[in-house]
């Protein structure tokens, strides 16, 4: 399933997030695309929100991943930062939760093949009037079994 949508500012950005941090489950993978200053940082903090996360959500990059608990009963958010990384066996040496957490990994594209059998992707674009476009699509059974998921967004 494909859902684009137009976000106008940070602060919708933001808000895309918590409703799409408001269906996440433990075992969702979201891989996060777009040029610098997309907003995948911001989306990822609402994507926090969204699940009820101890915070504040915070760009990763030089400790490359971090686990945010629930504060509500859910599952724990880990954010990854793979922009540094050279290869998808490092992002596989973090170690990381996959069955029990939700997990969003900026810069993540050509990095998680394999690492599960429902992916969600995320690209943003920037727009030349700041605003930005986003394109979620979802693969394998979680994303394409239910329609209805994205619908919502």
């Amino acid at each position: 399933m494909t859902r684009r949508l137009e976000v106008r500012d940070a602060d919708a950005m933001h808000a895309l997030g918590v409703r799409l941090g408001g269906l996440l489950r433990a075992g969702d993978l979201v891989v996060l695309t777009g040029p610098l200053g997309a907003g995948k940082t911001t989306l990822t903090r609402g994507i926090g929100e969204g699940l009820g996360v101890r915070g504040p959500v915070s760009s990763p990059t030089f400790v490359l991943a971090r686990t945010h608990p629930s504060e509500v009963g859910g599952p724990p958010l880990v954010h990854v930062d793979a922009y540094r990384l050279g290869s998808p066996a490092e992002l596989d040496d973090l170690d990381l939760d996959l069955e029990r957490s939700a997990v969003v990994v900026e810069w993540g594209a050509g990095m998680v093949d394999g690492m599960a059998d429902s992916v969600l992707e995320v690209r943003l674009a920037r727009r030349d009037d700041d605003s930005r476009s986003v394109e979620l699509e979802g693969s394998g059974p979680r994303w394409t079994g239910d329609p209805g998921v994205l619908a919502g967004l």
